[in-house]
């Protein structure tokens, strides 16, 4: 059994984390390319239908708003080919002066800022998970008390795969080796087996047990990477001696505790903050690269979260500053189980949504009903009201049928509004690379770019009118039958899709686009 869990796992770690860097879009199977744009009917995938939206509804149509999009997440690198003229240039700040022209506190913040850096242009990669860093303050409190049994569980589960991989690697080198000596084979793949039998039982034992594994999806790079994000886990989430901040230098539990940071929006880990924008607002038909969803959009990039859980301070004050230098919509696609500064993130929330501010958030990828499991940031404040201005979005994949709902994707009738594409998503990478992500990540700017895209021609709406659209007009498939998404559990219950989501179905931007014209008269 821990064999069979050992694999799950290192192959579910695949699926949510994305494929190794590619250099050229031609690297991926043509099939996956700009899925997410194509339509339902006419192409066979569920796709959003953005393709068919500008061929048909938007070709004769211009515009009328440039819309401001802010990505919340660990950088984007803005130097990007397919990103050219699609990045937000603050007009009140003279680049590289080292002054604060405009007086808002952030030196040369021409395109966004870094909120986990310092003024020496160090930055913080990783950090503790939330629940270690209050399990370490000790303080013994109702919090405390549910950061240590989480981060007890973790320890414990991370401390005994290691055992495991450690076995299992033990066992691969074993076993390929034994092959190696007696045919001469370096095995990497099913192919290599072929054919291959002895009668000496170690040797044969080998055989049987790479088969095995290569044919249930087996490879070197996934488990070198399964492998080091365990490493990561041990020395990083988890590691009580392990103080990153002092990089930053700031009061992370003070508000007023500011002038920190940098202007560097890119940073060391932009590969996942690139796939969104890329997602949102690659450019369109010049026979390079993806196809983003919103044509007329600039991207601010605001840097908050590295590899283990962003603070609430640094999402409070991103989620102001995104407000404050004219963003109209902001995705976040991250996510942590504790939040013990909600209230700073709740105030931005409110704050945004007083200024007509959409937010687009990832469900997130835990495969669990997040109004049993809650996940943070979330719609609900700390007085149990809800935010109106708030979106959150699960995951679909390709084909309608009982996997329609991504295994990991998180769920929820109340607290997820809306699915979206979000499996096998070829965007850019940093450098003018590519790469392929599955994860609710991807799927909170397919929500974000059709918002985008139906802003710019009707900039009249409010967020409240676009959130009412895009559910409103999504996908039906309330009644179709699928398997629950669930990562803990072998076997899976089947439900009905709407069941997962307020609205029961995936976003569409054809559908969004037509309600838009039909909303705009009415409210006339």
């Amino acid at each position: 059994m821990k064999k069979i869990c050992l694999l799950i796992s290192l192959l579910v770690f695949i699926a949510i984390t994305g494929f190794a860097q590619k250099t050229s879009v031609k690297d991926f199977d043509s099939k996956y390319l700009n899925w997410y744009n194509l339509d339902p009917t006419d192409d066979g995938v569920l796709g959003t239908s953005v393709d068919k939206a500008y061929k048909e509804l938007l070709k004769d149509k211009k515009p009328r708003k440039i819309v401001t999009v802010a990505i919340i997440d660990g950088g984007v690198d803005i130097s990007i080919d397919d990103l050219k003229g699609m990045i937000w240039i603050n007009p009140k700040e003279t680049a590289g002066n080292a002054m604060d022209d405009d007086h808002n506190g952030y030196i040369d913040d021409m395109h966004g800022w870094n909120y986990i850096g310092n003024a020496k242009g160090e930055n913080i990669i990783y950090e503790n998970y939330e629940y270690t860093r209050i399990y370490k303050l000790g303080i013994n409190n109702k919090d405390y008390k549910i950061a240590e049994k989480f981060y007890n569980e973790e320890l414990t589960k991370r401390m005994s795969d290691k055992v495991n991989f450690d076995k299992f690697e033990e066992k691969l080198n074993t076993s390929k080796q034994l092959v190696k000596d007696k045919f001469g084979i370096e095995v990497t793949k099913a192919e290599d087996l072929k054919d291959l039998s002895s009668k000496d039982k170690k040797l044969a034992e080998a055989i049987s047990f790479l088969k095995e594994k290569y044919e249930d999806g087996f490879t070197e790079e996934g488990f070198a990477r399964v492998k080091n994000r365990n490493y990561e886990f041990l020395q990083k989430f988890l590691n009580l001696k392990y103080s990153p901040r002092t990089i930053v230098g700031d009061n992370p539990e003070d508000m007023t505790s500011l002038n920190y940071g940098n202007a560097d929006v890119c940073g060391p880990r932009a590969n996942h903050g690139t796939c969104l924008a890329g997602i949102i607002a690659g450019i369109r038909d010049n026979g390079t690269g993806v196809n983003g969803i919103a044509a007329s959009v600039r991207i601010m990039a605001l840097r908050t979260t590295p590899s283990g859980d962003e603070r609430d301070k640094d999402v409070a004050l991103a989620i102001r500053y995104a407000v404050d230098n004219g963003a109209d919509i902001i995705n976040m696609s991250f996510g942590k189980i504790m939040s013990p500064q909600k209230k700073f993130v709740d105030d931005a929330i409110r704050y945004a949504e007083s200024k007509n501010v959409l937010i687009i958030h990832a469900a997130g990828n835990s495969g669990e009903d997040i109004e049993e499991f809650v996940h943070y940031p979330s719609a609900i404040y700390l007085d149990k009201k809800e935010a109106t201005n708030f979106i959150s979005v699960g995951s679909c994949g390709m084909e309608k049928g009982e996997n329609m709902a991504s295994i990991f994707s998180n769920y929820s009738k109340d607290y997820v509004d809306i699915f979206a594409p979000g499996e096998n998503i070829v965007s850019l990478d940093t450098s003018n690379t590519y790469s392929v992500h599955s994860g609710t990540s991807q799927a909170a700017p397919v929500v974000t770019g059709i918002a985008a895209l139906v802003l710019s021609y009707y900039p009249e709406l409010s967020p409240q009118d676009l959130k009412e659209i895009l559910l409103e007009s999504s996908l039906n498939l309330k009644k179709q039958e699928v398997l629950i998404p669930d990562l803990k559990n072998k076997e899976r219950k089947k439900v009905s899709f709407g069941k997962l989501s307020k609205c029961g179905g995936i976003v569409n931007a054809y559908n969004a686009l037509k309600k838009a014209e039909t909303f705009k008269k009415k409210k006339k």
